[in-house]
């Protein structure tokens, strides 16, 4: 071989080759698809949870509007039977009211009678000792019907009022204004702020 051959098949040794390029292996193909199934996985997974939390939230709205509605609901059933309550409780204080009046109703005669026995009481000996043990019934009776809501009707000096008074008489007087009572021939009495019996008066034209 001669010389220059020799020179050209050095320098033809020298020249570098390009490099090989290199095949993605099996290994890193499958990597590559596990990752993006993970990848995958895990949108479906973030994508579910927002479902769920979407549902769950919804689900606490209609909660609580159902909430709402059951406390409106016991709040207006706990109004309407506190106002039952008190109905039914001023229904029974008038049936009482009622009741004891036609009862006690009774007795005020039994004051008139008293009355007009002390009205014209003897002043002296066995007899004044007598009206003092009438009167001293009288008062007793006439606790015993105040302590059950019983009232004197204050009428002297007042002006007849068809509510309170139920006039005898209508007569002139010169020492009276017309409609002024010029006297109580009866007493009247209430019972509560309820009428039990009207007073019978004497009235001034």
């Amino acid at each position: 071989m001669s010389k220059q051959e020799k020179t050209k098949k050095v320098k033809l040794e020298e020249v570098p080759q390009p490099p090989e390029t290199q095949q993605p292996t099996l290994l890193q193909n499958e990597e590559g698809v596990e990752s993006h199934e993970a990848e995958n996985e895990m949108v479906a997974g973030v994508e579910e949870v927002n479902e769920e939390l979407v549902t769950l939230q919804k689900e606490l709205e209609e909660t609580r509007q159902k909430a709402e509605e059951y406390l409106d609901g016991w709040q207006r059933a706990r109004a309407e039977f506190a106002n039952y309550k008190k109905r039914v409780e001023r229904e029974q204080e008038q049936i009482y009211q009622n009741a004891a009046g036609q009862i006690l109703k009774r007795y005020l005669e039994i004051l008139d009678d008293m009355e007009r026995a002390l009205k014209n009481r003897p002043q002296e000996g066995y007899g004044a000792e007598w009206a003092e043990g009438i009167e001293l019934i009288y008062r007793k009776l006439m606790n015993i019907l105040e302590n059950e809501g019983i009232k004197t009707m204050e009428v002297e000096g007042q002006f007849f009022d068809p509510n309170l008074h139920e006039a005898i008489t209508s007569e002139e007087s010169e020492n009276h204004k017309s409609g002024e009572i010029i006297e109580v021939l009866q007493r009247g009495y209430l019972l509560g702020d309820k009428v039990l019996r009207p007073a019978l008066v004497r009235v001034a034209k």
